[in-house]
């Protein structure tokens, strides 16, 4: 079992505030219930900067601090109910997915790092579209239309954005 220093109590804690200020900043789409928002951004960067336990705990803090009714979720809003609602698989998703881009922390194979981020936005997709099938009786390509189709570019953008970010961290000695 690890234990995690204060120093990445701390990380954790900056990570679960950035997420929470990234779903305060949406983008309303007419074509799908899921907003744009900058939470997923922080999501895969606090796994990358803070490694897979770091991230795992400040998105399971996220998650939470959500669920108990604190309005930290897209738009201001809080509760268990949000599970049930079709941004809801996304949301579960955000622990794996920062645990994911945080696996080998600070490498310098953008291959590798390529791969992990990607893959973390996969398990995201693949969660919430999962969610609006089976829980809003979306079909396969409505939930692809309204879950992933719209966020592709934002998400390169985003991707794009971490690799600079780790290239620029990575012979810094930040954690």
């Amino acid at each position: 079992m690890k234990y995690l220093s204060l120093k990445e109590f701390l990380f954790a804690a900056l990570f679960t505030s950035l997420t929470v200020i990234g779903s305060y900043l949406i983008i309303p789409l007419p074509i799908s219930p899921v907003p744009i928002t900058l939470q997923t951004f922080f999501v895969l960067m606090s796994g990358l900067i803070g490694g897979k336990f770091v991230g795992l705990l400040s998105q399971l803090i996220y998650l939470l601090i959500g669920f108990i009714g604190i309005p930290v979720f897209a738009g201001g809003l809080g509760g268990i109910g949000i599970l049930f609602s079709p941004t809801g698989g996304f949301l579960i998703a955000f622990p794996i997915a920062a645990f994911i881009s945080g696996i080998s922390k600070q490498t310098t194979s953008t291959n590798l790092l390529i791969l992990k981020l990607i893959s973390a936005k996969f398990i995201i997709y693949f969660s919430g579209v999962v969610f609006m099938i089976i829980g809003w009786d979306f079909n396969i390509i409505s939930a692809l239309s309204a879950g992933v189709l719209p966020f592709i570019p934002g998400d390169a953008i985003k991707v794009i954005l971490l690799l600079i970010i780790n290239k620029r961290l990575i012979n810094i000695n930040y954690l």
